[in-house]
């Protein structure tokens, strides 16, 4: 139990972050800034107890990696949908309703996008938070939420920049998506997260 709830409130304050310094008044150009740190300083408060995933997509990448199993796959995905719920209907009480609108993308380019930085994103947290080579570093966090600020940088302009499931969701609950437009990220993160876990085997073998 006591690892849902650390994916619960890891995912509820990443999403929330993204919904507050993106939907106007907002961070501006540093809210990639604010929403990396929040993932990083999340998985370093909450690693230690549930791996720190906050996100369906590096669940999926950990279980098909084998460092997560069957039976806890389906409920990290529940609770952290269920935190992007939370936290999109918390963000009615602090911004006003209507201020967000929904971010244009090209399906292909968001597409190619979101799959992309979802797959170094789940790479990254593969090698440095299950590997054996850096086994008991202390640098996982940083290294996970940086990856996430540089794909908002990098890409956020082509597709928003989730590269999490549930981060979609959550950011079309709060009006700065689609639901037309939601397959793109599902299939563009959870395919991402999927290559990621194949490419670690490749690599690292069974260990």
């Amino acid at each position: 139990m006591k690892k849902y709830l650390v994916e619960f409130i890891g995912t509820f304050f990443l999403v929330f972050t993204i919904g507050a310094t993106v939907i106007a008044p907002g961070a501006g150009v540093l809210a990639p800034v604010a929403i990396g740190a929040c993932l990083m300083v999340m998985i370093f408060a909450g690693g230690h107890v549930s791996g720190g995933h906050f996100n369906p997509a590096v669940s999926l990448a950990v279980r098909l990696r084998g460092k997560l199993t069957t039976h806890d796959l389906v409920p990290y995905m529940i609770v952290q949908f269920a935190a992007a719920f939370v936290a999109a209907w918390l963000m009615t009480y602090f911004k006003v309703p209507g201020t967000a609108t929904p971010f244009v993308i090209g399906a292909k380019a968001a597409l190619l996008a979101e799959f992309l930085f979802t797959f170094a994103l789940a790479w990254v947290a593969l090698n440095t938070a299950t590997a054996k080579g850096t086994a008991g570093n202390s640098f996982y966090g940083l290294a996970i939420g940086m990856t996430f600020m540089t794909g908002v940088f990098a890409v956020g302009g082509v597709s928003g920049g989730a590269f999490n499931p549930a981060v979609a969701v959550g950011v079309t609950l709060m009006g700065l998506q689609t639901w037309d437009n939601l397959w793109v990220f599902l299939l563009g993160n959870f395919g991402g997260g999927a290559a990621a876990a194949i490419a670690y085997r490749i690599v690292n073998g069974d260990e």
